[in-house]
């Protein structure tokens, strides 16, 4: 795995709030606890007379990709800006105060129920949303007010029943024994974004169906899923399957998402996507997360502290890329001045990930935001995703609500228009580690600590630029006990690696490594990337630590 360095410096670049999309709505529930009390017989009330006129059967798979085919093939449609004024001025507190109504709640089998979004303030977009039987076809379901508590500004309003939703999320009986005690644990809002959390993790960090110009050449295009078809599982299923259908300027698609919820969660996701035009950075499963700071400060040179009572706020603390015969960690930063493309190249890509390593209560101090529970995502291939790159995107972010991380996996060749581009991955959610859905033989990066060096090894006049790196590592390969066979591999694109020394933490029963970094005089402008892993006998047995100086 070797990294490209020379990444993009993008300045002037429009930080659009990924948050923004989903945060109104998500904050509406005080609770996760939802009962379900509507069966799909009374669920059906609720959807149109009349089936899709396009179809006389089910809605499969291989339906929705040959209506991504259509429409790739004729120019692109954009919704219409068609929402009634009362709900276009909504407020964010107006908003908010639009609530779906718990007892109207279909029930999808014994274990799972569907609950929808308004539209309204920042969800202006119509999602149509469908129940799929297991014969015949799709049924749409209908909008009515009387689904929602509208909330006192739009108390007695009624809305057409085309109004449509914004999006919707699934609940799911994680105990067996409480059938009717359902918590939400997925939902499609806003653009292509979702969330999946496992049953003891809460919402941090979204996936989306497709990334396109993240980062440039040109502005950012957000696709939009456009159209669910939610599939009706049997009475015992533990998994339910959803259909999407994604357009864009760029691009339509076809999704299927069969979806396994857990103490952590699994989704096994189906695309075939069908560019009309070429499309110079198509990121494939990418992850949008927060890292506002963390334990080594701001995270890159010159960067302002954070006048905060938390120790670190994020929902995710670094990106890990594995492929055969290595994986790299590397901590996410802030700070910067302009926006930063970092790029990892993968041939083959075993797996990747935005994690959240930090679980530790002690180390945020947040009670209501509880990033300590927040979950990593990882993303396998099934069959590869052929040559390319893992590209991580931050943005200076000072704002908490803001998703200023993107990770997703870009092939090496523009994509071409008019052709067909079809992946299989599966996305795990990941909370503490060692994790099934990340095995590895190697011991992790489990923090990084930076300061002066002066602290330790004192010159006179003291120099202000030398810095003292301190790496954690856990896990699985590492010796039980003082081991002289134990050493590190340092090396710097710039500047010098001085005196590496690793030793035992009895406290924690992992290894630390201190090195020195001193930088080149003069130092030049764009990032310098330090590297470090533990090696016994001539084998790594830790991952590599990647980071930006």
């Amino acid at each position: 795995m070797t990294r490209d360095d020379g990444g993009d410096e993008l300045s002037g670049r429009d930080t659009f709030s990924r948050r923004q999309t989903l945060r109104t709505a998500l904050s509406v529930a005080a609770g996760l606890a939802i009962p379900s009390a509507v069966d799909l017989n009374t669920a059906r009330t609720m959807a149109a007379d009349t089936a899709d006129p396009l179809r006389d059967g089910p809605m499969t798979f291989e339906g929705v990709t040959e209506q991504a085919r259509r429409l790739a093939a004729a120019p692109y449609r954009p919704s219409a800006d068609d929402l009634p004024a009362s709900l276009a001025s909504l407020s964010y507190d107006g908003y908010r105060a639009i609530t779906f109504r718990p007892d109207a709640a279909p029930r999808l089998g014994d274990s799972f129920s569907l609950q929808l979004f308004h539209r309204g303030f920042l969800q202006r977009k119509r999602v149509a949303l469908f129940l799929q039987p297991p014969d015949g076809p799709p049924q749409p379901i209908l909008y009515r007010s009387s689904l929602f508590d509208l909330g006192s500004g739009l108390a007695g309003q009624d809305f057409p029943s085309d109004l449509g939703f914004a999006g919707f999320r699934l609940h799911y009986a994680f105990d067996d024994a409480k059938p009717a005690h359902q918590e939400e644990f997925l939902v499609f809002l806003g653009a292509s974004y979702f969330r999946l959390r496992g049953k003891t993790q809460e919402y941090g960090l979204s996936a989306r169906g497709a990334a396109i110009q993240t980062g440039g050449p040109g502005a950012e295009e957000f696709p939009d899923f456009t159209a669910f078809w939610i599939c009706e599982p049997k009475a015992e299923a533990r998994a339910v399957t959803i259909l999407a259908l994604l357009d864009s300027p760029s691009l339509a698609g076809a999704y299927r998402f069969d979806v396994h919820p857990g103490e952590t969660s699994r989704m096994v996701v189906t695309a075939s996507l069908h560019p009309r035009a070429a499309i110079p950075r198509l990121g494939l499963a990418p992850l949008t997360s927060m890292f506002l700071h963390g334990e080594n400060g701001p995270g890159a040179g010159g960067a302002q502290p954070f006048d905060d009572f938390r120790p670190q706020v994020h929902d995710s603390d670094g990106l890990v890329v594995s492929t055969r015969d290595d994986r790299l960690w590397r901590p996410l930063t802030n700070g910067r001045r302009d926006p930063q493309i970092s790029a990892f190249q993968v041939d083959p890509l075993d797996g990747f990930g935005l994690l959240q390593r930090e679980r530790n209560f002690a180390a945020y101090l947040d009670v209501q935001a509880r990033h300590e529970a927040r979950p990593g995502l990882w993303v396998t291939p099934q069959a590869g995703f052929g040559v390319g790159a893992v590209q991580l995107f931050e943005i200076p972010s000072r704002e908490e609500y803001m998703d200023n991380v993107v990770a997703a996996f870009v092939p090496a060749a523009p994509v071409a228009g008019g052709g067909a581009l079809d992946l299989a991955y599966t996305l795990s959610t990941v909370g503490g580690e060692p994790d099934t859905a990340v095995l590895s033989a190697l011991a992790r990066v489990v923090s990084t600590r930076v300061g002066s060096a002066e602290r330790l090894r004192p010159t006179t006049p003291p120099s202000p630029e030398r810095r003292l790196y301190v790496v954690d590592f856990e896990g699985p390969g590492l010796p039980a006990g003082h081991d002289e066979s134990l050493a590190a591999e340092v090396s710097a694109s710039l500047g010098t690696m001085v005196d590496p020394v690793v030793e035992r933490v009895p406290q924690t029963g992992g290894w630390r490594l201190y090195v020195e970094w001193r930088p080149p005089v003069p130092r030049p402008p764009g990032d310098i990337i330090l590297r470090a892993r533990l090696m016994r006998f001539g084998r790594p047995i830790s991952e590599t630590w990647d980071n930006v100086a």
